[in-house]
């Protein structure tokens, strides 16, 4: 065999030699990543969000009453189960609602109407099934951004607030195992917000229930 051969020959073992690899490499990583995949679920329904009245003095000693109206919400939730019991969620919830503020002292009412969008964060742990029904609770926190709306929000800014979570619920797959229904009784807490108007600013942790029904989708 010549040398040129011989170059080619060894050449071309090394150029194999590297496509191997990468394609196993390649395997690997895809293998890992629909292992991931295969971790995650999403989901998306509907919350009943009703808020608690909250009362305190503002700077001034002024009587402030704050109470929340009543309303329906989004709740968009992405899962990451690590193992069969433990794992992991990300909350999107969405409303519109009126803030009303009541000065007793001075007998004015004022109204904002606001859509608070909660971002939060959280673990979540997988209990024993009951007639088909896996049951879970989760917690954790993030924040909840109060925007005022364009005619509604009297010129108001938008806030954020720390903010606290639970959730109690059950899930159970319908149709396919990919495939469920979701329901889940959650609570949220965090101070009441004012907007960064101090004649509003009362100090007072507020929280909701926020029973929820929807579905979802396991990858």
């Amino acid at each position: 065999m010549s040398k040129l051969c011989r170059a080619f020959l060894i050449a071309g073992l090394g150029l194999a030699s590297v496509l191997s690899t990468q394609a196993h490499a390649q395997a690997s990583g895809s293998k890992k990543l629909a292992k991931h995949i295969d971790r995650l679920d999403l989901g998306l329904g509907g919350a009943y969000v009703s808020q608690s009245t909250v009362k305190g003095t503002n700077y001034l000693n002024q009587k402030i009453t704050q109470d929340v109206s009543t309303t329906f919400g989004a709740l968009l939730q992405i899962r990451y189960t690590k193992s069969p019991r433990v794992g992991f969620e990300y909350n999107f919830n969405y409303s519109r609602a009126t803030q009303g503020y009541t000065n007793t002292t001075a007998g004015t009412v004022l109204t904002v109407q606001t859509a608070p969008l909660e971002h939060t964060i959280g673990y979540v742990y997988h209990g024993p099934e009951f007639a088909g029904i896996r049951t879970f609770v989760s917690g954790g926190a993030g924040v909840t951004e109060y925007k005022p709306t364009r005619l509604g929000g009297v010129g108001l800014q938008s806030q954020a607030r720390a903010t606290y979570y639970y959730s109690i619920g059950g899930e159970m797959p319908v149709f396919t195992p990919n495939f469920g229904v979701r329901v889940q009784f959650r609570q949220a807490f965090h101070k009441a917000p004012d907007f960064g108007q101090n004649y509003l600013t009362i100090q007072k942790q507020n929280s909701s229930i926020e029973p929820a029904f929807g579905f979802y989708v396991h990858f």
